[in-house]
């Protein structure tokens, strides 16, 4: 799949999948598509007939009663069909909203749902980019598709009712006026495909464009901008984008001008044969004026009826091509197994193994975990300590289930967790990581991970476990207030170390058998780290627990400590055995312990 430009779905493959999903989700959306060409060809007949026949009357000399009941014939045809109209134009978009939020929920799913390796791909974050892009908006290929049908379907069928109309005539005419559609289209077409196909470049400036004016205005940048002096820097890198954007888009208006003057050229002598054509036969067939009116008007109507067939298979074809990235995403392959896994086992107490387990990253010359054996045992304190860079936190991940080994099995009580049922295995675990997501709701609902059933008095134990009960007592509405002013501006900002408790304090509520700390103090003071320590053994009772962390003495509380350098075990023991060992791990320790001594030399 990787590097194939080719779309995988067909324009007829799309529509039927877009069909299901509003047959599923709002079937007024396909009642809208039929119904909306059947009254706009009523329309367009009623009002190419109306003059012609007024005029026929007339020309007959009609009594007033039946002038006026013409008149009020194609009147009430006009009204009633316009009054239709109207009331669909004005509720259409909402079911297609509705099922344009379908498929963005779709698409959310699959970015919430998908395996964790999917999220560093670069060809899945492509497609993720072109998923959301055709989803953003009412102009974009996953609602703009059911107007792109009806219109093709209007046209298609006053394609057909006009020829019947314009048999009469000259087949020659007709000819002219298709081949001059064909050529006004083909040119209009060339600069929609050069659209088209630089539509990505025009992407990457306005991602640019809205990055720089996102970062410009974050609150995470904020202090930074002002401290470093970055306000012209910034303003200079938006300046350049958007030069270079606006000579992309003057190119794109040179050859949309080109477009516009051929159509304009082509109209004109469309209609100058059409004039002379249907004024010959006045002339010599004695046809009158309501004819005259009737086929001249005809002939025109064709012309529209022809070019939006033409347009819109073509719009047609792009919005496929988008819909069918949609579906490409939707259904990107995935490495583990979900739903189709086995279950994970209960048990009292779970033993975590890496057998001969190897680990490279995608595109990376070489491992960053090698050869590695490593058995947790069920109710064990382990603490992975080492350098920045030794391969701590991929270790980690590994043991978690976030990535497979490139060679070697992850076992959990013997069994390979290829077999289970990830998110399960993921059950398994209550971990803080170093890269913390804090949304913007309530401290309660960042603990709980939801808005429901919130058991407050066990939020309360773990905060107090966390060390962050005064913090929260010290907030305006306590466990109830807002974290971040993205979205409530009455939102707190929590400081670096205030959100590694918070952090901790959601990984005790979710009360997973193993619980994993990766540098869970590295924001926090010498006091506070302290205060943690004291606790962990309260936190992690009756669990198996594994602490992360290159700050050596914080692993005297640990059970068993493995020292990780280069991608494998370098040495372990408990902190005096490798103390006593006189190796990498007592030579580190001795560096990081002069910091906290008096009178020791660096």
């Amino acid at each position: 799949m990787k590097g194939n430009t080719k779309p995988k779905y067909g324009i007829a493959q799309n529509i039927g999948w877009m069909v299901k999903i509003a047959w599923k989700t709002r079937k007024r959306v396909l009642l809208f598509c039929m119904l909306t060409p059947v009254l706009e060809i009523l329309y367009n007949l009623a009002e190419l007939y109306i003059a012609p026949e007024i005029l026929r009357r007339v020309e007959d000399h009609a009594t007033i009663g039946s002038l006026l009941g013409t008149i009020l014939f194609f009147t009430a045809a006009l009204f009633l069909t316009l009054s239709i109209k109207d009331y669909i134009r004005e509720n259409a978009m909402f079911p297609r909203v509705d099922v344009r939020t379908e498929i963005i929920g779709m698409i959310g799913l699959k970015c919430n749902t998908t395996s964790f390796p999917n999220t560093l791909d670069a060809e899945y974050i492509k497609l993720r980019e072109k998923a959301h892009m055709a989803c953003q908006s009412n102009r974009e290929a996953t609602e703009l598709i059911w107007q792109t049908i009806t219109l093709l379907l209007q046209n298609i069928g006053g394609f057909l009712i006009y020829l019947t109309i314009l048999s009469y005539l000259d087949w020659t005419l007709l000819a002219v006026v298709i081949v001059t559609c064909v050529i006004g289209f083909l040119v209009s077409r060339h600069t929609t495909n050069w659209m088209f196909s630089h539509r990505e470049a025009e992407e990457v400036y306005y991602v640019k464009k809205e990055y720089i004016r996102d970062k410009a205005q974050s609150i995470e940048l904020a202090k930074d901008i002002r401290i470093f002096g970055l306000q012209n820097w910034l303003n200079d890198l938006l300046r350049k984008v958007h030069d270079i954007y606006l000579d992309f888009r003057l190119k794109a208006e040179r050859k949309y001008l080109l477009a516009d003057m051929t159509e304009a050229v082509l109209t004109m002598a469309r209609n100058g044969i059409a004039y002379v054509y249907l004024i010959s036969m006045a002339l010599k067939e004695g046809l009158g004026v309501p004819e005259f009116l009737l086929y001249f008007t005809a002939v025109t109507t064709f012309t529209t009826w022809v070019m939006g067939i033409l347009q819109q298979v073509t719009k047609l074809h792009e919005q496929s091509l988008d819909i069918s990235r949609v579906r490409e995403f939707i259904e990107y392959p995935e490495p583990f197994k979900f739903e189709e896994g086995e279950a994970v086992p209960n048990a009292d107490g779970y033993e975590l193994k890496l057998e001969q387990v190897s680990f490279r990253y995608p595109e990376a010359e070489e491992d960053t975990i090698h050869d590695l054996n490593l058995t947790v045992r069920p109710g064990e304190k382990l603490a992975i300590v080492g350098l920045n860079g030794a391969g701590k936190t991929t270790l980690v991940k590994l043991l978690c289930g976030l990535f497979d080994p490139t060679e070697g099995r992850v076992l959990l009580n013997g069994k390979d967790i290829r077999e289970f049922n990830r998110r399960e295995y993921y059950g398994l675990f209550s971990a803080v990581f170093q890269e913390f997501s804090i949304l913007d709701v309530t401290v309660a609902e960042n603990i709980a991970q939801t808005n429901q059933n919130i058991d407050y008095d066990r939020i309360r134990d773990c905060i107090e476990k966390a060390g962050l009960t005064k913090t929260i007592h010290e907030l305006p509405d306590g466990l109830d207030t807002h974290v971040g002013r993205e979205v409530y501006l009455d939102g707190v900002q929590f400081s670096g170390g205030q959100t590694q408790r918070l952090m901790l304090a959601r990984a005790l509520y979710k009360d997973g058998p193993i619980l994993m700390l990766d540098e869970p103090t590295a924001a926090l003071d010498p006091l506070a780290e302290n205060d943690i320590y004291m606790k962990y053994n309260g936190m992690t009772a009756g669990k198996t627990s594994l602490f992360i962390s290159h700050r050596l003495a914080s692993t005297r509380f640990c059970d068993r400590i493995i020292f990780v350098a280069d991608g494998r075990i370098a040495e372990e023991g408990t902190h005096e055995s490798l103390l006593a060992l006189g190796g990498e791990y007592a030579k580190l320790f001795e560096v990081q312990s002069r910091y906290y001594q008096e009178g020791k030399e660096f």
